[in-house]
């Protein structure tokens, strides 16, 4: 990604180190570098532990042969301090303006050159009983910053939603619908399509626990309440039809359908994110169940008395998992494995990662043994990002109840945030009313999407709507200020006519706070790395608050546009452009649009 790479140069020079001090050689692969420690004077830092058999000698006589060799001989390094066995460099200013030089004209800077994998991300993975809430939100906002990420890292990724729009969840709100509707339609209703369908699964809900409470009065045990209530049965007989393409069953599923299917769009378009590929899981669920009977023929799964089949994982630490029910009717898993089948051939995949969120793990761990079991080309490759889940400071979600936050109030919400915070802070006169529109828009979408997703996905979660749009602190609004007030001071210097040099002068001195801006930005491409290696955006996040954090303090402690220096303020211009350009690229991978005016 840079022409001139630092850690490469000190590697090299810790290698002939080693083979002149030490008469050792050591490969260049054996040999690492990482960031020093914010605590700690320097940049680059060398833990010596492991080689000191090799030395021969204690870490800081070790630190001191090599820092001194460094200093003499690489041309890049002018100082160390030896803490125990690290051993922590310090570049030269004319080594980072030199690396700065290079990375003003690298073209490929925020991503990778192509490396050859494949790579699918599952994200969103919708049930059609119901509307997008916070829960999905998460899923969304981190499939769609995983799946940016790995492209930017050289792989060639596939965005796939899989669309849960069959099973004994979907009958319960059809039933629902089909026993209290009164033929009501999102038209006549003036409601969302996924809205309304929800609203019916909730009823379902409601109605159902009033049956299983009267026969529990009636003498009747709870578990066997709970299988014998009508609505459960009716609902169960429903799936079993629909399985059997009864038509009437077969058009009211597709009319409610439709009706989701058009609600999500809204939704999806509004977050700004989308798919290249979606499948449905009652195209696969057929092919699950020619799976499954290719595990029987194999002695890999079994079947009960009753005709359910079972896979059992006892001699593995787990426990037996339902492929078919008696009736012959699929569970979740058994498209799961139709669906894997039908991507792999849709897209050969070196990876496929499903974005699921962590109540699921059992299921994963169950799906995955199954296909290794059954020798799948691709099993080796599939991974569950498993994520926390979202809490609200009123407590823990539920569907059934329908105590969730539904992704559309929530945008509503931030939108109406996002208006009483920039309002409070003023200076916003010169905007006509559709560019403040689009700016309230990205300032409530960038503070729900940052405060998501600066969490470590495996990390549950709290999410405060009123804290995440503060103009302070570690949110998204801070970071868009930033942007917006570097591209304030780029505009002034257009109208100044100041002549920005393509190339810095290696010789200048750098004030503190600018060698610290150059060494968050050379560090860029290796936090693009970690992320992508860790499938966790929450690195790119955190990347670009402390490229802001840093940047208000040296717009604290420095002039820019009135630094009398021209060397200097000419510097300090293209510094603060090429940060811009750093905070727009990691944001964007987040998903996240940075605004050009606050």
């Amino acid at each position: 990604m840079l022409s001139m790479d630092l850690e490469l140069l000190i590697r090299q020079g810790i290698q002939k180190a080693f083979a002149e001090k030490f008469n050792h050689q050591i490969s260049l692969d054996e040999l690492s570098v990482k960031p020093t420690s914010r605590e700690y004077d320097g940049s680059h830092t060398f833990v010596l532990f492991p080689y000191l058999k090799i030395t021969r000698r204690k870490p800081e006589e070790s630190a001191e042969i090599i820092g001194n060799y460094l200093i003499e001989n690489t041309g890049v390094i002018t100082g160390f301090n030896a803490i125990k066995g690290y051993l922590n460099l310090t570049v030269s200013d004319n080594a980072w303006i030199k690396m700065f030089n290079s990375s003003i004209t690298d073209r490929n800077r925020g991503k990778f050159l192509p490396n050859g994998k494949k790579v699918i991300v599952e994200y969103s993975s919708p049930n059609t009983n119901k509307p997008l809430h916070l829960g999905h939100m998460r899923n969304i906002f981190l499939g769609y910053s995983v799946a940016a990420i790995l492209e930017a890292s050289g792989c060639e990724v596939l965005r796939v939603n899989l669309v849960n729009d069959r099973g004994i969840h979907i009958c319960k709100s059809m039933l629902s619908y089909e026993k209290f509707g009164n033929d009501e339609t999102p038209e006549s209703s003036g409601t969302k399509g996924d809205h309304l369908i929800g609203k019916y699964y909730v009823l379902f809900d409601r109605e159902y626990k009033k049956q299983v409470e009267e026969l529990v009065r009636n003498g009747m045990d709870r578990e066997t309440a709970e299988k014998n209530a009508s609505l459960i049965r009716e609902a169960q007989e429903m799936l079993r039809k629909w399985e059997e393409k009864d038509q009437h069953v077969t058009s009211l599923w597709k009319k409610m359908n439709e009706w989701v299917y058009q609600g999500f769009e809204e939704t999806y378009k509004r977050m700004g994110v989308a798919f290249q590929r979606t499948y449905y899981e009652s195209e696969t669920y057929l092919l699950g169940k020619e799976i499954v009977r290719e595990g029987l023929d194999k002695g890999i799964l079994y079947k009960k008395e009753d005709g359910s089949v079972w896979i059992d994982l006892r001699d593995e630490g787990l426990d037996e998992k339902l492929l078919l029910r008696s009736d012959g009717t699929s569970v979740y898993i058994t498209q799961d494995l139709g669906t894997c089948d039908i991507r792999y051939r849709d897209f050969p995949f070196d990876l496929s990662i499903y974005v699921v969120g962590n109540e699921q793990n059992y299921h994963f761990d169950i799906l995955f043994r199954i296909l290794k079991k059954l020798r799948r080309p691709y099993a080796s490759g599939l991974v569950h990002l498993s994520y926390g889940m979202v809490d609200l400071p009123s407590g823990k979600m539920k569907s059934r109840e329908g105590t969730v936050v539904d992704a559309d109030d929530l945008m509503d919400e931030m939108y109406d945030t996002a208006v009483k915070h920039t309002e409070e802070l003023g200076k916003i006169e010169d905007f006509s009313p559709s560019q403040l529109s689009e700016l309230y828009q990205m300032i409530g979408m960038g503070a729900l999407k940052y405060f998501i997703l600066k969490v470590d996905p495996k990390k549950r979660m709290l999410f405060n709507p009123e804290e995440s749009v503060q103009f302070h602190g570690n949110t998204g609004p801070f970071i868009e200020y930033t942007h917006a007030r570097i591209s304030s001071i780029l505009r002034k210097a257009v109208e100044m006519k100041i002549s920005i040099p393509d190339q810095i002068d290696p010789s200048m001195p750098l004030h503190e706070t600018e060698r610290a801006l150059l060494i968050l930005l050379y560090d860029f491409p290796a936090k693009l790395k970690e992320a992508a290696d860790e499938f966790s955006p929450s690195v790119i996040a955190n990347y670009c608050y402390e490229l802001a954090r840093e940047y208000n303090r040296f717009y604290t402690e420095l002039s820019v546009l009135s630094e009398p220096d021209q060397v200097k303020r000419d510097f300090r211009i293209v510094l603060s452009a090429h940060l811009a350009k750093t905070i727009k690229s990691g944001m964007g991978l987040l998903g996240i649009q940075v605004p050009e005016r606050m």
